[in-house]
């Protein structure tokens, strides 16, 4: 890990150890397919683990909703990616509410398997009162979501550069794909624009990371320093 890095894991676990609540913490990590959200999270979790506080790490992959509703509006659509892929109803029953004011610290990590396309077995947990949700995921500032993070980071990167990394990640994962590739050129860098011009997440969030040197990246605070 580079200096520059570490100084910005530091940064960002002492600016989320300073969010008082009297209710575990709420972190949303997001950010585009492929800009970086799960290894930041993955990153800041043992930092922020050290300060004693217990950590729950969570992805919005354990909230999608099932394949037939993902892809009601067809395969390869931009709207379909944006307004049908997860179960926001499910994530803020199963876990942001729990965790929030008011409530009972008993949740679930996940609720589905997207892989199998079924119900996801996972077990009921009970935070502590001073936890940290970590959770990472694309779309996490939309209005269904509104005013339930206590703390938000946007990993921004170019789309040029998503697609590049996804188009890498993709081939590594299951050989190169002209199909993948066009999926992202189709239907998920349009969904990621779509969220941009409804919702603006970079603009919204507590702290952008400017993520497309991941080895020297960069952080803008809302509101800027100087306001």
């Amino acid at each position: 890990m580079t200096p520059e890095r570490a100084r910005l894991l530091e940064a960002l676990a002492e600016l989320i150890l300073a969010v008082d609540r009297p209710h575990p913490v709420r972190v949303a990590v997001d950010g585009p397919d492929a800009a970086g959200k799960t290894i930041l999270a993955d990153e800041l979790a043992p930092i922020l683990g050290g300060s004693g506080r217990p950590i729950v790490r969570a992805s919005i992959d354990g909230f999608h909703r099932p394949r037939r509703e993902r892809l009601a509006r067809g395969p390869e659509s931009p709207e379909g990616y944006y307004r049908d892929s997860f179960d926001y109803a499910g994530l803020r029953t199963e876990l942001l509410d729990p965790l929030g004011p008011n409530g009972n610290r008993v949740f679930l990590r996940r609720i589905f398997d997207y892989r199998q396309d079924e119900p996801a077995v996972a077990p009921t947990e009970t935070a502590a009162i001073d936890s940290i949700l970590l959770f990472d995921g694309v779309f996490l500032q939309r209005p269904e979501l509104a005013g339930l993070w206590d703390f938000t980071i946007f990993v921004s990167v170019p789309f040029a550069e998503t697609r590049r990394r996804a188009a890498v990640r993709d081939a590594i994962l299951f050989g190169p794909s002209e199909a993948g590739e066009h999926r992202y050129a189709v239907r998920y860098v349009p969904g990621q624009e779509m969220y941009f011009d409804e919702v603006h997440p970079d603009y919204c969030a507590d702290v952008v990371v400017l993520n497309e040197n991941p080895d020297r990246p960069e952080v803008r605070l809302h509101p800027p320093l100087d306001s």
